[in-house]
């Protein structure tokens, strides 16, 4: 008989977690595992990658509502009679809107909110997994039924005592939780010392087959351009360090290089970004392309890939851009050192734009230490499919 599983996750957009997910669903042996699938957003572009196999569930009833217009949200609530999920989604619009909160306390606020209308899983489960922190992990402590509940977590999580106090009541329900690199361990354990002996680490897994094809479909930069192209990965947020980019960014306009900066992704900061790119006049330079649900053809045609993170639970985008062999410049987040060897796969350096700059300014200048890099990165180990048997392991 066939073990039962779910996988829960806040959406497919294009980023680390996500496509970590979607790799893994692609490697799993459905004559084993029969593996439904559920969201708190639809439609986002990965969702085309989810194998056949998984049965994606249908969008929570309050997930539909809380998606509709106010007017319809409103009509919907005084038609039904349902006005405790009126009420809540209207607590909780007029909450957020106060003042800027961080991620953690956005699922906070939201949960406290929402828990006593959303409704349960009515399934039964061999195993349910929350594949990111916040939602994910809330609902799959409170809402699921099934025998083993397993946490993954792949960010640094640091959290001030309110947040922590909230969340650990949610992680007693879980009998492991995975993090994403050794040094997330470590912040998780430091963070919930009574979780300590449920970590276990399971990296985010790469598909080399998977990505050295989609690297050679489809067309990326459409312009002739004969510069130095920079590529940048991530969400428009406070944890990529956009203002550490901007301002290496400015530094090599000043010098006069011929390049052009590139930037994956969207977020909460686009406004700001766009801003400060008008405010620096680097709209020739720093260009934000929006999200793209096949970015590997713009890293294989990139000079350079940076990273200017200043926290990553792992950097996935960085462990793609050395599968396909790209100079890294990355700033020395936690989890670096987990996938870095520094001037032999790339350059890790300060957390500051100067040194980024810097970082970026050796490879120009350096074209043998560039080629030694490219080397070195062709002679590593693609993929690491090991951490698919780490996975059939911890759900048997």
């Amino acid at each position: 008989m066939k073990k039962k599983l779910l996988f829960v996750i806040e959406s497919l957009d294009v980023a680390g977690a996500e496509k970590s997910l979607v790799t893994l669903l692609s490697l799993l042996d459905y004559n084993k595992y029969s593996v439904d699938l559920m969201l708190f957003s639809h439609g986002d572009p990965l969702e085309e990658f989810v194998p056949k196999e998984v049965n994606l569930l249908p969008a929570l009833e309050y997930i539909k509502f809380s998606n509709c217009s106010f007017k319809n949200s409103l009509r919907h609530g005084f038609l039904s009679g349902n006005f405790k999920m009126l009420t809540s989604r209207i607590k909780y619009s007029s909450r957020i809107r106060l003042k800027k909160y961080s991620n953690a306390e956005k699922a906070r606020i939201y949960w406290k909110t929402v828990s006593d209308v959303i409704e349960n899983n009515t399934s039964k489960y061999d195993v349910a997994i929350s594949y990111s922190q916040g939602v994910p992990t809330f609902y799959v402590a409170e809402k699921v039924q099934a025998k083993t509940k397993i946490a993954w977590v792949n960010v640094s999580y640091h959290l001030n005592r309110k947040e922590k106090e909230f969340q650990e009541v949610y992680y007693r329900n879980y009998s492991k939780v995975i993090a994403v690199s050794k040094s997330t361990k470590e912040i998780f354990a430091e963070t919930f010392p009574e979780n300590r002996n449920k970590l276990e680490v399971i990296y985010d897994i790469n598909h080399p087959d998977l990505i050295f094809n989609m690297a050679n479909i489809g067309d990326a930069y459409k312009d002739d351009f004969d510069g130095y192209r920079i590529l940048t990965i991530g969400r428009l947020a406070y944890q990529k360090g956009y203002d550490i980019a901007l301002d290496a960014c400015e530094r090599l306009r000043n010098q006069g290089i011929n390049f052009k900066w590139y930037v994956l992704g969207k977020g909460p900061l686009r406004k700001e970004i766009e801003e400060e790119i008008e405010k620096r006049e680097l709209s020739d330079h720093f260009i934000l392309l929006g999200v793209k649900p096949n970015p590997y053809p713009y890293i294989k045609g990139a000079d350079f890939y940076v990273q200017t993170s200043k926290f990553e639970g792992f950097g996935l985008a960085i462990a793609e851009a050395r599968m396909l062999n790209v100079p890294i410049v990355t700033t020395r987040f936690d989890a670096v050192y987990n996938q870095m060897i520094d001037n032999k796969n790339g350059l890790v350096v300060n957390m500051d734009g100067n040194s980024v700059f810097n970082g970026i300014i050796r490879y120009i200048e350096n074209p043998l230490l560039k080629d030694e890099i490219i080397n070195f990165l062709k002679t590593e180990k693609k993929g690491n499919f090991e951490e698919v048997n780490k996975f059939y392991k911890l759900i048997k």
